[in-house]
């Protein structure tokens, strides 16, 4: 007996020193918030700034066919006044995909939005200004694309790249018409690809690349910064209809070869309007995307620890009943917060998890009902200080952008191992 003692304290130590790792998280306490949106507002975007702030995007419907893009800043103290972008009756307008604004590192702000080219429904533009008045005025925009074709350029990313330009990462759709049949070597006419480009403050374009050849129709793009350069993720689309998560670099201002996350070989014949979400903290970086590979819907996760050249296994979010649309962030512990839709028609939430550095998974919060139509667009998040925040459309006639908020101090230190 005396010899299984110390093995059964050995024993007793580990199983409940494991189950205590695992089950110190707490729920996220999930409050509502006033929202600056006003009436028959939509498609939120959020984004940390430089200095600490949260900028907050949407478009508003002020019109039978007129729409503005606003913004309002929020700090310790609350929601700033509502600013407006720009506006206009000529816009494509679009559930999934949506206009943003980014503050860049010296304080100014970079928006986008979409305007027709043509008469066709799928013919937009990408339209880029700046703001060095903290978005009182803007610049005359400039479209980052050079082709002139009247296609789809859409599902767009910003970026504040430390030189002071905005880098713009989007899907474009100049080779999807007007193809030479006698010209073997010119991309399908159905190849959506992925490009990219950098703007400086008088609009003067450079760094102008095609990252992939053939991508997913219309899936949302997302990109950030490593310590290491620029990093984008997107999905997909394989000449056999694969359409996985795939990521590109620049390091050194070269771009790296397209290199899938994980092979989750989601087969299927048409665009799931379902893109993944990236974020970044020096070397470490985090990308959560969904995918219903041999039928079963998943939200996934996956951590990289050397800015992006390769990630770990993936480890599943959801809880069941995954619809996606997600959005990540990393946590000053090296943990990630993912939120993600889930449900059915008849009743849908939007939900939050928070994932250690470990992959150990939180419990699941709810942060609101919804419905899960594509009226309900994609939720939102990003952190100010100890609080993150949330922000969606809560779908009606009409519309309204909501917002509510969680306290997330217990994660704002770096964990013991």
């Amino acid at each position: 007996m005396t010899r299984q003692i110390p093995v059964l304290l050995l024993f007793i130590v580990v199983v409940f020193g494991c189950t205590a790792k695992r089950n110190t998280d707490k729920h996220l306490i999930v409050r509502g918030s006033e929202s600056p949106a006003g009436v028959d507002s939509r498609e939120p975007e959020m984004h940390a700034t430089p200095d600490g702030r949260i900028v907050m995007s949407w478009v508003e419907k002020i019109g039978p066919k007129r729409y503005a893009l606003r913004l309002s800043i929020r700090d310790a103290n609350g929601w700033s006044e509502t600013r407006t972008v720009s506006e206009g009756d000529n816009w494509f307008i679009n559930w999934a995909d949506f206009p943003s604004v980014i503050a860049l590192r010296d304080g100014s702000f970079a928006a986008h939005w979409l305007v027709k080219s043509g008469s066709s429904t799928y013919a937009y533009d990408v339209n880029i200004a700046r703001s060095s008045d903290g978005g009182k005025t803007w610049t005359k925009p400039i479209v980052p694309h050079t082709d002139k074709t009247q296609t789809e350029h859409g599902f767009v990313s910003l970026l504040p790249l430390p030189d002071g330009r905005v880098g713009a990462v989007w899907l474009d759709g100049r080779n999807m018409k007007d193809m030479k049949e006698d010209d073997e070597h010119a991309p399908s006419p159905e190849s959506m690809t992925l490009r990219y480009a950098a703007i400086d403050a008088e609009g003067k374009l450079s760094d102008e690349a095609q990252l992939d050849e053939r991508v997913c129709e219309c899936c949302q793009t997302a990109a950030t910064l490593t310590s290491e350069g620029v990093i984008a993720v997107y999905r997909d689309r394989s000449n056999t209809e694969v359409r996985d998560i795939y990521t590109v670099r620049n390091s050194k201002g070269t771009w790296t070869p397209p290199n899938a996350i994980h092979a989750d070989n989601w087969n299927i014949n048409g665009c799931p309007v379902n893109g993944p979400s990236i974020a970044a903290d020096n070397r470490r970086v985090a990308v959560a995307w969904f995918t219903q590979a041999g039928d079963q819907a998943r939200v996934k996760l996956a951590f990289s620890e050397d800015a992006g050249a390769t990630f770990g296994q993936p480890v599943i979010v959801d809880d069941g009943q995954a619809v996606g649309r997600v959005d990540v962030l990393l946590l000053p512990d090296g943990s990630a917060l993912v939120c993600w839709l889930a449900g059915t028609v008849e009743a849908g939430e939007i939900k939050v998890r928070r994932i250690a550095k470990d992959g150990a998974l939180g419990p699941i919060s709810t942060i609101a009902k919804t419905d899960i139509s594509r009226s309900s667009g994609f939720p939102r998040m990003a952190r100010l200080g100890n609080m993150v925040h949330f922000a969606w459309t809560e779908f009606g006639r009409p519309s309204h952008v909501k917002t509510a908020e969680a306290d997330v101090s217990a994660y704002q230190t770096v964990s013991a191992e």
